[in-house]
């Protein structure tokens, strides 16, 4: 899948990066990562998340954000 197919909102990642870097289509010509916002060609072949996975991915963002709030 490219990212012109996804829809803004979706969550993916890029093959070949981090397994732990998620980003989420802004517009048709940028995503987000960490609220940065990203310039990306539309032509880049992307992952969508499921469900189950993009839970996870906002779970361990509110545990991260936990712990920092702890000291």
């Amino acid at each position: 899948m490219t990212f012109q197919q996804l829809r803004i909102g979706d969550y993916f990642r890029i093959p070949g990066i981090s397994f732990g870097c998620v980003y989420r289509k802004a517009s048709n010509l940028s995503c987000s990562r960490n609220s940065l916002l990203q310039p990306i060609r539309p032509a880049t072949t992307v992952v969508p998340l499921n469900q189950a996975q993009i839970a996870k991915h906002i779970a361990e963002k509110q545990n991260f954000w936990k712990t920092l709030q702890e000291y």
